[in-house]
């Protein structure tokens, strides 16, 4: 497959303009990106060529009828310049569910994985080294075909490109539990990484953050009882000395970053639920001190903790613990990410 991958490199790399020691999230490009094309029923083999622009015809479908998913991985440097990627098949898994539920065609998991790896070997020098830097890797795939017809488009693409990138959030986050907004409905696309969830939610978060607040913590789209997502991450909520988290479903993105907390707190014999959790648990802790933490899970952030939160014109802290659970299972994540640690799940593929 690999040997079926046109490069075309770039001729002069701007990797000599970048700070390396000051990488903001997702806002610089390396010298290259992936470009596969559906046409005729198929897809053609993929491109390895300069990032750039790319164009697109004003009645291409992706601008009238929103046919795009996309993924979200880290590539990693260890202490021996080996480079790594953390469970990258069930990103490819995952995208494939998401074309599915939007009428996309699924990418072949060879050219996912071969484009993927051959991409990052011709952009090996971007990949950061500095403590909490990583190369983020976006996959994307969208309806690039044309027509004002409400159908699925006959042509489409897939991409990846790449940004190294600095820590997504600095420090805790404020959010608020929102009580009118839904983030996706029973028999949506909610557990899809489809673009236009990410576009619905601006609006209640703008709505949260012109409350002061950093985030906001969805609810149940038809009772707003039960806690779902918070911001773009799955979220769990530490009672006492028990982790709890909601189950996937509909509208719950399945992450990765989830399962991998979920299955490393079991092994560092945390107690850990996977149920629903009601708004009203979480005040009665936060009101009785047995609420100890909270945190999102995504690979952008890892693991980011929630300092407080707001309810009902009403806001609650969290303490601030010694040794939280958000801190060493950060740390335990990152260290199989990185190398540091010995990894007996399989979860880290080295290129």
């Amino acid at each position: 497959m690999s040997s079926n991958i046109e490069i075309k490199h770039i001729e002069k790399s701007k990797i000599a303009s970048v700070d390396f020691n000051n990488l903001p999230f997702g806002s610089v490009f390396s010298d290259h990106m992936l470009t596969c094309t559906f046409k005729n029923g198929k897809w053609e083999s993929p491109v390895i060529e300069p990032y750039s622009p790319i164009s697109l015809d004003p009645s291409a479908k992706i601008f009238h009828y929103g046919q795009s998913i996309f993924e979200g991985m880290k590539a990693y440097k260890d202490a021996e310049g080996n480079t790594l990627l953390f469970r990258p098949l069930e990103n490819c898994k995952r995208l494939n569910k998401s074309a599915e539920r939007l009428v996309i065609p699924q990418i072949p998991e060879e050219f996912f994985m071969q484009g993927l790896k051959e991409l990052l070997k011709v952009d090996e020098a971007w990949i950061p080294t500095n403590e909490g830097s990583s190369l983020y890797i976006r996959p994307f795939m969208f309806a690039s075909g044309n027509g004002f017809h409400a159908s699925p488009a006959n042509e489409y693409k897939f991409m990846i490109c790449t940004a190294p990138s600095g820590a997504y959030f600095a420090g805790k986050v404020n959010v608020l539990i929102e009580e009118k907004y839904a983030r996706a409905a029973n028999g949506g696309v909610g557990f899809a990484k489809a673009g236009g969830n990410y576009a619905a939610q601006f609006y209640p978060t703008q709505l949260a953050i012109e409350k002061g607040y950093n985030q906001v913590i969805w609810t149940d789209d038809n009772t707003h009882e039960y806690i779902e997502e918070a911001g773009a991450m799955n979220i769990f909520v530490r009672i006492n000395d028990t982790l709890i988290t909601s189950p996937t479903n509909d509208r719950i993105l399945d992450g990765i970053t989830r399962k991998s907390i979920l299955q490393l707190a079991e092994d560092l014999n945390m107690a850990v639920e996977v149920r629903k959790i009601s708004v009203a648990e979480v005040i009665v802790a936060a009101q009785s001190g047995a609420l100890k933490e909270m945190f999102g899970t995504g690979t952008a952030a890892v693991i980011s903790p929630i300092s407080g939160f707001g309810f009902q014109e009403k806001d609650y802290e969290l303490p601030t613990l010694e040794m939280p659970f958000a801190s060493i299972l950060k740390k335990a994540i990152t260290d199989i990410q990185t190398n540091k640690s010995e990894d007996p799940y399989g979860w880290r593929v080295q290129l």
